[in-house]
């Protein structure tokens, strides 16, 4: 593959997959790292990823979730305590950053819908496809995130009816 393709796909995807790593990591440096091990990913599997960008899309949001899941469930994370970080390392704009606080308090899975949903803006059957899930659970678990983050904000008298 040329430089100059390889360039571009980073350019265009690195602030989505750093988005996606960061909300299950909560740490940047982490973030970097997967965000990193992904293009690498896409790099060795390039001959059999499509040149569909639908498809490429989805492909990198799938290989950042898996990412982060291992990395949540290894040995070394469950082990070592990072050091906290702070706002200015969280890869949002101020506007973006006013629910960060409440939706990091939802499961995982429930923020990447959110995100995927939300930001991305995926249908509910695209998300299923893209996190290996049933369309129904993508609908209910984004049914909860809803009711979970409603709850969180009403809490914190952030939601006026």
């Amino acid at each position: 593959m040329k430089e100059d393709k390889i360039r571009e796909l980073v350019e265009t995807y690195s602030d989505m997959v750093m988005r996606i790593a960061y909300q299950n990591c909560f740490n940047k440096s982490d973030s970097e790292d997967i965000t990193q091990e992904v293009f690498i990913k896409l790099l060795e599997n390039m001959e059999r990823v499509k040149d569909d960008e639908g498809y490429l899309k989805a492909w990198l949001i799938r290989v950042t979730v898996n990412l982060c899941r291992d990395y949540n469930k290894s040995a070394w994370y469950k082990k070592v305590k990072g050091f906290d970080g702070n706002e200015s390392e969280i890869p949002w704009e101020m506007e973006e950053l006013s629910l960060w606080e409440e939706l990091s308090q939802l499961k995982p899975v429930y923020r990447n819908i959110i995100y995927l949903y939300y930001y991305e803006g995926y249908k509910v059957h695209e998300i299923a496809g893209i996190l290996n899930l049933r369309e129904n659970t993508v609908s209910s678990h984004l049914t909860r995130a809803r009711k979970k983050l409603r709850t969180i904000l009403e809490r914190e008298g952030r939601v006026y009816v």
